[in-house]
């Protein structure tokens, strides 16, 4: 056993290969993908000596466990969770040597969602429009991982980082998100925007990578009928007909038809990420700059 790959012993409940994405094809109706909590992806990779951006594991909620076919150095970050190698206990948060054949085993989020695994050299599947991210929306890139999956290794570039703390947050407590109001706030009352700004919601647990989904006060509309269909961004909040907020995450469609009420600012997304069903969300309005 001596080749650059890995075999997925345990996928877990929902574990793909993430990267820096593929933004810029939306005009091809292709979302962005990309790693949800890119801080913890890019530590990843910095603690093993990848450059950043480079493939990585993004588990969900229950972690996985692999088999690296050749002596590899590995890093966990994102969600607390338990690491073992063969059993025995492994850091989190610094490069660990997994040797060939050793079971390396990622635990459940303590807190949190999502855990990102590095890996020196990366994870080495073929790129698709420049990226090697899973995307579940348009089903580029590779699937989600199975039991049984071979996945190669790319071989290491730099020597990995010696940190004495990992700059890393905790799974936020409570979710604050700031926004931009807009395009399409004005397709609602304006006790509907108040309540927007001021009410507490909920992650609900039908979130996913495409978006985050809130549980709470529904939002009223001013006027009736439906937008033709335009163009989505990262962090765009739309309204459904249901009146729940639902934020716009990395798998979001390119086009929708529903009302935009407001865009998240890019650096509360990776918060957003490590959010657990049932954690406290307010969205808090900032001006346009």
């Amino acid at each position: 056993m001596t080749d650059r790959a890995l075999a997925v012993v345990r996928a877990g409940a929902l574990t793909t290969v993430q990267d820096a994405g593929r933004p810029g094809h939306a005009h091809l109706g292709v979302p962005r993908s990309g790693a949800l909590d890119r801080p913890a992806a890019d530590l990843v990779n910095r603690l093993v000596g990848n450059p950043p951006g480079t493939a990585v594991l993004e588990t969900t909620l229950n972690g996985c466990a692999v088999r690296p076919r050749s002596t590899v150095t590995v890093a966990v970050a994102g969600a607390p969770c338990r690491v073992t190698v063969d059993g025995r206990p492994a850091a989190w948060g610094a490069p660990v040597r997994v040797p060939a054949g050793s079971l390396l085993d990622i635990g459940p989020a303590e807190s949190g969602v999502r855990a990102y695994v590095g890996f020196a050299g990366g994870i080495a599947v073929e790129p698709v429009l420049g990226s090697r991210s899973t995307d579940l929306l348009s089903g580029l890139g590779p699937p989600p991982l199975a039991d049984g999956t071979v996945l190669p290794l790319g071989r290491p570039v730099g020597v990995h980082a010696r940190v004495d703390v990992v700059p890393q947050p905790a799974p936020p407590a409570e979710l604050v998100l700031r926004v931009t109001l807009g395009p399409r706030d004005g397709w609602f009352t304006p006790q509907a925007v108040r309540t927007f700004v001021s009410s507490a919601f909920r992650v609900s647990s039908a979130s996913n990578r495409i978006g985050l989904r809130t549980e709470g006060p529904a939002l009223e509309r001013a006027r009736p009928g439906e937008l033709p269909s335009e163009g989505m961004v990262l962090g765009a909040v739309q309204v459904p007909p249901d009146g729940r907020p639902v934020v716009f995450l990395a798998d979001h469609p390119t086009t929708g038809g529903y009302p935009v009420i407001a865009v998240v600012r890019t650096a509360d997304l990776p918060a957003a990420a490590q959010a657990v069903p049932g954690t406290p969300v307010r969205f808090v309005s900032v001006r346009r700059r």
